[in-house]
């Protein structure tokens, strides 16, 4: 049984929805119970656009904030707070093209390389893929390792620029300045006693890793950083807490 914290922290793609789609109906109306009730917070590295579609309006307005884009973009109640600015170089825009170029991978829906308030989404499959389409991605990736290979390639070239990537979601890489990834936002929560972050990228390399990891730094026993297998599993979870 989990305990109740005082705050609780949520991915969204793989955490409360599946990926890049809208929240079950289900789950919607308890996470509502859930919100009003308790302190909730978003932190994604989509756009808050993207994060209003899947969640909706109802949900955007009952959390307390939602940190968009790992928390380069801060809305509260529908409106933003905070917008960081930065933009991608060439030198590793070419980087990026060439690699969906030589990838083996062969569907290419389009939007390879997304700008987003202070980082940058990429994806070799294309932001324009069918469900069937990420699905079969993602079946290669997990046999391929694709995404880590390009991460790894990418953070051993340009690290010392002062940027990073991490494996997001199912098919992508979020790319930004190193320390604007989720681990930006734990000074937020400083005054919180106890914090819940609940994430489905908390392997190494993964976007939840860093928030996961800032949250265990805090070195208070009474948080913690619960790496999900997807929205059912925070399901289950929430409606044990006590």
């Amino acid at each position: 049984m989990q305990m109740r914290s005082d705050v609780y922290i949520f991915d969204v793609d793989g955490t409360l929805t599946p990926s890049r789609q809208q929240m079950d109906a289900e789950f919607k109306a308890f996470f509502l119970e859930f919100a009003s009730a308790n302190q909730c917070y978003i932190a994604t590295g989509s756009d808050y656009s993207k994060t209003l579609e899947q969640l909706g309006e109802e949900v955007m307005h009952a959390i307390m904030g939602s940190y968009n884009c790992s928390g380069n973009s801060v809305w509260e109640k529908g409106k933003s707070v905070y917008t960081a600015e930065w933009k991608l170089q060439d030198n590793v825009r070419k980087f990026l093209e060439d690699a969906v170029e030589s990838s083996h991978w062969k569907i290419r829906t389009g939007t390879h390389i997304e700008q987003r308030p202070g980082m940058v989404n990429f994806s070799v499959l294309g932001r324009g893929a069918t469900p069937a389409q990420r699905a079969l991605y993602v079946d290669y990736d997990t046999d391929e390792g694709e995404r880590s290979a390009i991460a790894t390639a990418f953070n051993k070239k340009f690290n010392e620029t002062g940027i990073i990537a991490q494996v997001a979601g199912e098919t992508g890489l979020d790319i930004t300045i190193i320390g604007k990834d989720k681990r930006q936002i734990i000074s937020d929560f400083a005054h919180y006693a106890n914090v819940l972050f609940f994430g489905d990228m908390m392997q190494p390399g993964g976007n939840d890793e860093p928030l996961a990891n800032a949250i265990k730094e805090r070195n208070n026993p009474n948080d913690g950083a619960i790496w999900v297998k997807d929205w059912k599993h925070t399901f289950s979870i929430l409606k044990d807490i006590k």
